[in-house]
């Protein structure tokens, strides 16, 4: 049996740290330097909420999670919070609670060769996008001459337009940005093509409003100060 994580408040002050659910290998939210330390904006903001519930930001223990059991996590007990890109949707919000969202990710468009300026300039041009994804609406109402090529990863679409196989691929911004820092070449275009709040996941519970509303509270002193927004600058988020 996996040993039970998830705490309210005061077990949390009691325990003496924080267990949070993240990703690794998600430049720059989440990913680990030379030396295999996690860092990144998600990263700092565990931290951040280590510091305000328990007065120490080294006061985190990370539990490494693939996407798909970034939500399972939370609501099988095996984390107290995950901060691992989960974007804010009504489906979502029927499962587990959300703070306040920490950034507006969204999708955007990457290309390679730097005379595509504007959205308008991959008219007719080949477009990835990922097969499924809400986003083949958005381009086909803002780019109906588009050759969608439909894909089935962000590796596929990275080595596709790599080799000129397709002009620009769409996906999210967090993604791409992370693309740009790690590969020469690449340019992201200045429009979005949708916004999606990321936000903090944690159990839902008349148990846990302590801890949500501690949460809810610093997410929107960080906002008021600026420190989120300095922290995304830093990692080079748009």
């Amino acid at each position: 049996m996996l040993p039970v994580f998830a705490a309210d408040l005061s077990t949390i002050r009691a325990r003496g740290h924080l267990v949070v659910g993240v990703r690794e290998g998600w430049r720059p939210l989440s990913f680990r330097d030379r030396d295999g330390n996690l860092i990144g904006l998600e990263i700092d903001i565990a931290q951040g909420l280590a510091a305000a519930i328990l007065a120490d930001p080294t006061a985190v223990e990370y539990r490494v999670v693939p996407n798909a059991d970034r939500l399972p996590a939370v609501l099988e007990d095996r984390v107290d919070v995950a901060i691992a890109g989960v974007t804010l949707t009504p489906e979502r919000q029927r499962l587990v609670s959300f703070s306040q969202p920490y950034y507006l990710d969204g999708a955007g468009v990457l290309v390679r060769d730097p005379q595509y300026r504007r959205l308008a300039d991959l008219q007719r041009r080949r477009l990835g996008v990922l097969q499924g994804s809400s986003t083949v609406a958005v381009l086909r109402y803002l780019l109906p001459q588009a050759v969608l090529t439909p894909l089935y990863s962000y590796q596929e679409a990275l080595n596709r337009l790599s080799s000129g196989q397709i002009d620009g691929f769409a996906g999210d911004v967090t993604v791409l940005t992370g693309w740009q820092q790690d590969h020469a070449g690449y340019y992201l275009l200045p429009s979005l093509l949708s916004a999606e709040p990321l936000a903090i996941a944690l159990p839902k519970g008349d148990q846990y409003t302590d801890l949500r509303r501690l949460i809810d509270q610093t997410v929107t002193q960080w906002h008021q100060s600026g420190w989120l927004e300095d922290r995304a600058t830093f990692w080079g988020l748009p």
